[in-house]
């Protein structure tokens, strides 16, 4: 219950994840009008990006894009695989909290090299290098964040990369929408994680998230080896049953992201009563788990998924007695340029 830790309210990162429903409820969606028409001008875009600032951002807008069919050509790749691209002719977005990410910042010195004049960026910190090397630049407004997890920065590039999409597409929904998301991501910060479910994922060996390739699992994977330091993995869809359980323990987790209604006997069988671990539901609706139920917020639940997965993750780091601003080994920024 992320809103409700007086011991812990001097945590930075409790404080930037609250914070981000306000970067939520303040988003202007008028700030991607150019940029969005330029880029719908190329016909292709290509996300780029590492870690946070690219798998949410980047995977939930495709996803929304894929599901509405709209025909643009839209994709995301890491720095380095995009480097092995022909990029000639595309968009490229290129998205790093900090503006110094390695990987991105040499594909930008490839790109203009080449001389591909669609180069844009997305960053929380002005005059970066990265931002030298795009045709445009945009800053987020969320402000630094005090905690090595990014949270607020991924939600804004999130709504950028969301609004984007939307301008291109020429169905802009998302302005009139923002305060009720906003609500709904505060309400699964402050949802009460039942005591047992937040043991069991503190206890656990490792801790697996199920779901769509949206970005929202894949995300809570990092944000679990940064907030728990516990071995993470991410499986993809129906991964889960797919072979995996040949090497998952009893005292594992996996935490499964909306899940597919008629997929959920076979997650049963093959993963509580086979392998005898614990199969825990972040969903809109009850499920056949344990289920932290979220308010159900349409085509923009991703957003909402997330907070209910780190309000679990912070409260089974603060069971650990850890310092969950402060890992020891991950850093602010991953491979500084």
């Amino acid at each position: 219950m992320i809103l409700d830790r007086s011991p812990y309210s001097d945590f930075n990162l409790i404080t930037d994840m609250v914070a981000a429903a306000n970067v939520i409820r303040m988003f202007d969606t008028s700030v991607v009008k150019k940029t969005a028409a330029e880029i719908n001008a190329v016909g292709k875009l290509l996300i780029s990006g590492e870690g946070s600032s690219r798998m949410f951002p980047a995977k939930s807008a495709i996803t929304h894009a894929r599901r509405m069919g709209w025909l643009f050509s839209i994709a995301t790749e890491g720095g380095r695989q995009s480097q092995e691209y022909r990029l000639d002719d595309w968009a490229v977005l290129g998205v790093s909290n900090s503006g110094r990410t390695a990987e991105v910042i040499r594909l930008f010195n490839t790109l203009k090299a080449a001389g591909n004049p669609h180069r844009y960026s997305l960053t929380a910190s002005p005059a970066s290098i990265l931002e030298s090397l795009a045709s445009s630049g945009h800053v987020l407004n969320c402000g630094k964040e005090g905690a090595v997890a990014a949270t607020k920065s991924v939600v804004e590039q999130a709504l950028y990369c969301r609004a984007i999409i939307e301008s291109i597409a020429g169905e802009e929904t998302l302005a009139g929408r923002l305060s009720s998301l906003a609500d709904q991501f505060l309400e699964a910060l402050a949802l009460p994680i039942d005591h047992e479910i937040a043991k069991k994922v503190a206890r656990a060996g490792s801790i697996y998230f199920a779901g769509r390739n949206d970005g929202v699992a894949e995300e809570l994977t990092l944000k679990t080896n940064e907030i728990t330091r516990k071995r993470g993995d991410y499986l993809e869809g129906t991964y889960a049953v797919h072979g995996i359980e040949e090497s998952m323990q009893a005292d594992d987790v996996v935490v499964w992201i909306e899940p597919f209604e008629e997929s959920e006997q076979k997650f049963y069988d093959v993963l509580v009563k086979g392998v005898g671990m614990t199969v825990i539901a972040i969903a809109s609706r009850p499920t056949l788990f344990p289920t932290i139920q979220i308010p159900d917020a349409g085509d923009l639940a991703s957003f909402v998924q997330l907070a209910a997965g780190w309000n679990l993750l912070v409260e089974a780091g603060l069971q650990l007695n850890i310092n969950i601003d402060k890992p020891q080994r991950a850093r602010k920024v991953g491979n500084e340029f």
